[in-house]
């Protein structure tokens, strides 16, 4: 793979992603905008302008997909690393912008969406061997989960249209809380019998069929950090498991996986007016973020 920053102290990847840009990504989204849906669409927009800024500073061209949901113009955002062997193939990482009703969406999912403007900003300065995309999801909350239009779905829905060689999709939701106080962890039925009680770890989920690539990632991150990792595949039926833009992928046949802290499991202050930006662990954050970015180099050479 070739670093086309070079040495440069000052190209993307020179220092890593750094706690304080992820701060900064979160603030802008949860404090300054706050709740952001279509029920206040001009902070809906105002998210959307701020990925576009992000991404335009990056050298990304954006690629919008725009459409109405409950009268309000929303859009999926999307930009791509073209990789220089097989640029065809596709490795897909998401995360939506909206916030639940009722609550400023610090970790739900402003720390998803930090993450993706950080892991873009270290991809613009290399060249990849298979395509990496970026694509910020919008409506992922209710009312549009499951039994309305997520945006994902119309974005799956038109990716499958296309043909689009998608090799898995990464879902980035939820990610910046971290505690290793005994007991911050809970689980559903039976899950707490075969996974530690500290919420200190950051987990990757998948469903049966896209267990090979997430076993993949998974040995990629172990070999690039020693940050904790649990991972499991197992049932879209098990509480929580489902619970993001990755359901929309495997409705339309691709492999897909969810990177999480676990979300209600761990973190208290879930879709609550309490989700700010300052209930989050922003140095663990971004430890967890810098494996995760070594791995995924790793990953886009070694596609099974």
């Amino acid at each position: 793979m070739t670093n086309m920053g070079g040495n440069d102290d000052n190209s993307p990847a020179a220092n890593g992603i750094m706690a304080a840009r992820l701060t900064q990504h979160v603030r802008r989204l949860a404090a300054d905008i706050g709740e952001r849906n279509v029920f206040h669409p001009q902070a809906l927009q105002a998210a959307e302008d701020y990925i576009r800024q992000c991404w335009r500073q990056q050298g990304y061209h954006i690629t919008a997909q725009d459409y109405v949901a409950m009268k309000v113009r929303s859009a999926n955002l999307e930009i791509t690393r073209r990789g220089k062997q097989y640029p065809d193939e596709i490795i897909l990482l998401g995360a939506h912008y909206d916030s639940v009703r009722g609550s400023p969406g610090a970790n739900d999912n402003g720390s998803g969406v930090a993450a993706l403007l950080e892991l873009s900003r270290l991809f613009s300065a290399i060249t990849p061997a298979c395509s990496v995309r970026f694509v910020a999801f919008t409506n992922e909350e209710p009312p549009f989960f499951r039994a309305g239009r997520p945006g994902s779905m119309l974005y799956a829905r038109e990716a499958r249209r296309r043909g689009d060689a998608i090799r898995l999709m990464i879902s980035l939701e939820t990610i910046g809380s971290y505690s290793s106080k005994p007991g911050s962890q809970t689980y559903p039925p039976l899950f707490r019998y075969f996974f530690p009680d500290r919420g200190d770890y950051i987990a990757f989920v998948s469903n049966f069929r896209s267990r090979k690539l997430m076993h993949h990632l998974a040995e990629a991150f172990r070999a690039s950090t020693d940050f904790p990792l649990q991972h499991v595949a197992t049932s879209a039926l098990v509480p929580g498991v489902a619970w993001s833009d990755h359901l929309s992928f495997w409705r339309k046949r691709y492999r897909a996986m969810m990177i999480t802290d676990t979300a209600f499991y761990r973190y208290p202050y879930y879709h609550t007016a309490q989700d700010t930006p300052d209930r989050l662990n922003y140095d663990e954050f971004a430890r967890m973020l810098n494996g995760l970015y070594r791995a995924l180099r790793l990953v886009v050479d070694t596609l099974p």
